[in-house]
């Protein structure tokens, strides 16, 4: 496996542990406001494998508690469980960020105890989530047909049938975890949240993190809602979630 990034120590990527953040490369994803797009779109160039990843590891025991393994999306990644089960061996904590759409890898790395911590990201409420996600296609114009709109429906229902299936995994199984979103002016308003906190009714944490533009983001002007509008995003999902938190206001 090729890495792609590493952040050599971090207080704030794994909740409650001083930890080290690994990059993998590649996702399925296309998110306007992505702040690692070159990751997704296989542009970056690898910047170590695995040995000389755990070389570095090695030498950490005793100064790092956990990995936190972040991407693009890392459970694209055939060799993602291996790569968890070694870091594990080594006596180190796991946390694995996940966009959600690979319910069937995640089920196993969760189901075998290979994640400590999981951190799924949800884009948005249902009908906005294929056009947050940067995978909609354009069936609004006149030129499109019935069919293309159906078969549009059918790949939005479809992806939100892995979704939710992860948001289910996750809840069942996960020792800890939180869900996410990434709040843009341009793509929420206050009725998405209300969606949202359904999706993930019962949840134990959720968290509304406010965009921050960057040189790497590959669409400009994107903004960020004011602390007073993120505030009442909270209000709609604590109906249904009991910890909810901002992230980003300061």
């Amino acid at each position: 496996m090729k890495l792609y990034g590493l952040q050599k120590m971090t207080l704030l990527d794994f909740p409650g542990r001083v930890a080290c953040t690994v990059f993998l490369g590649g996702c399925d994803f296309r998110c306007p406001w992505c702040h690692n797009y070159e990751l997704a779109v296989g542009s970056a160039e690898p910047v170590m494998d695995e040995e000389e990843f755990f070389a570095f590891l090695k030498k950490r025991e005793g100064l790092l508690e956990g990995v936190a393994v972040t991407g693009g999306e890392p459970c694209l990644s055939k060799e993602l469980p291996a790569f968890l089960r070694k870091i594990r061996e080594m006596g180190f904590l796991t946390k694995l960020d996940t966009n959600g759409a690979h319910p069937e890898l995640l089920e196993q790395i969760l189901r075998e105890g290979l994640a400590d911590y999981v951190a799924m990201d949800i884009k948005n409420s249902p009908g906005k989530y294929l056009l947050t996600a940067g995978l909609a296609r354009n069936t609004e114009s006149g030129g499109s047909s019935g069919e293309e709109v159906r078969q549009e429906k059918a790949r939005q229902e479809a992806l939100l049938g892995r979704i939710r299936r992860s948001i289910s995994l996750i809840m069942e199984l996960a020792p800890d975890y939180e869900f996410r979103t990434t709040v843009i002016s341009q793509f929420h308003e206050e009725k998405d949240f209300a969606e949202i906190g359904e999706m993930i009714r019962g949840a134990k944490r959720y968290f509304l993190q406010s965009f921050t533009d960057r040189d790497t983001v590959p669409y400009g002007g994107l903004g960020a809602p004011g602390a007073g509008e993120l505030q009442r995003y909270a209000e709609q999902v604590r109906r249904f979630v009991p910890d909810v938190q901002t992230r980003g206001t300061d």
